[in-house]
């Protein structure tokens, strides 16, 4: 295909491209979900180190899982899955070197047992709302990110001088971007 893999192929479209040896579309694929298996490994309670590794994982797994991938628009939930249950082994490595866990009750339960069905759906959203800011105009996007996603908050004077803007104009241009982010989380089912 002439045009570059961008945030707003579909997973089919993507996982096409990636079972075509397409080295961006892999890049865009994983960039994609890549807040979505941290999210996860995190949550888990892995540092970041072991995150990282659950990360690469997983990305192997996919690698190698997507000639095979039935429905490439079913991706993010297989992911969930996968890294969950990545997740869930290394949970019990560590349960073997501390005394946190139970290990022979982990034994016996699947990593479903352990992921309550409603940090699966959150974490769901979770994704659906960095889709849709993905597919925001550059602009909104940097908006969105820099007022809602910093840690600590900055202030609009910040924001303002990050973005080039006058500080006045920072509310009228998010009230316009999040009016854009809710119109696609809707076209989403959100």
């Amino acid at each position: 295909m002439s045009a570059s893999p961008g945030s707003d192929w579909t997973n089919a479209r993507l996982v096409e491209e990636c079972r075509q040896g397409n080295q961006q579309a892999w890049h865009v694929l994983v960039d994609r979900y890549k807040n979505l298996i941290y999210s996860i490994a995190l949550r888990y309670g892995a540092p970041h180190q072991d995150a990282a590794d659950i990360f690469q994982r997983v990305c192997l797994d996919l690698f190698n899982e997507i000639p095979r991938l039935r429905d490439a628009e079913a991706l993010q939930g297989w992911l969930i899955r996968v890294t969950t249950h990545k997740c869930y082994h290394w949970k019990r490595r560590q349960s073997s070197r501390e005394s946190g866990w139970d290990e022979d009750d982990m034994a016996t339960r699947s990593p479903e047992a352990v992921t309550p069905p409603d940090m699966v759906a959150e974490l769901e959203r979770e994704q659906l709302v960095q889709d849709a800011i993905a597919q925001l105009p550059p602009r909104c996007r940097e908006m969105i990110e820099l007022l809602f996603f910093e840690s600590p908050p900055l202030p609009y004077a910040e924001v303002a001088q990050r973005l080039r803007l006058a500080q006045g104009s920072i509310g009228f241009i998010r009230g316009r971007c999040l009016e854009r982010l809710r119109k696609i989380l809707e076209a989403k089912g959100f």
